[in-house]
């Protein structure tokens, strides 16, 4: 593996956090939205990763002699949490309130959400601290050199 492409794996770990912090702020910021444009509450939002340009295994295997470079990740999907239910709070004053008197909130869940964010902002740190250390070598096997 190139010393440049240990940048771009840890760039590309650094970008794809970003951007599911990024959603993850929609989803917190969008906890009370209880009527979006098409009339329905937000749903939650959930980003899912996965490896760029994979190798197949039969093609690694085949290639011994070569060594399996990684690529990094990207963002394969942000799609809608349609697996939890909307929760309902009775509050017949509300003007989105149904017949019953009840409104229909975001699946957002707050402790969920901070959870991610926590496990989102480590998963950066983690790729800037692997970034660091990449360009110390870098400085290191250039100060040898001299």
């Amino acid at each position: 593996m190139s010393l440049f492409q240990s940048f771009n794996i840890n760039a590309s770990g650094m970008t794809a956090q970003r951007f599911r912090m990024d959603v993850i702020s929609e989803n917190v910021a969008n906890v009370n939205t209880t009527r979006t444009e098409d009339g329905t509450p937000y749903r939650r939002k959930i980003v899912t990763f996965q490896e760029k340009d994979v190798t197949p295994f039969s093609k690694v295997l085949n290639n011994t002699r070569e060594s399996y470079l990684g690529n990094g990740v990207k963002v394969s999907s942000v799609r809608e949490d349609t697996t939890s239910d909307y929760i309902k709070k009775y509050d017949p004053s509300h003007p989105d309130a149904d017949e019953d008197g009840y409104v229909s909130y975001p699946n957002v869940n707050i402790v969920t959400e901070m959870t991610n964010m926590i496990d989102a902002s480590r998963s950066y740190e983690a790729n800037v601290t692997a970034f660091q250390t990449s360009k110390a070598i870098a400085l290191k096997g250039l100060e040898l050199g001299k």
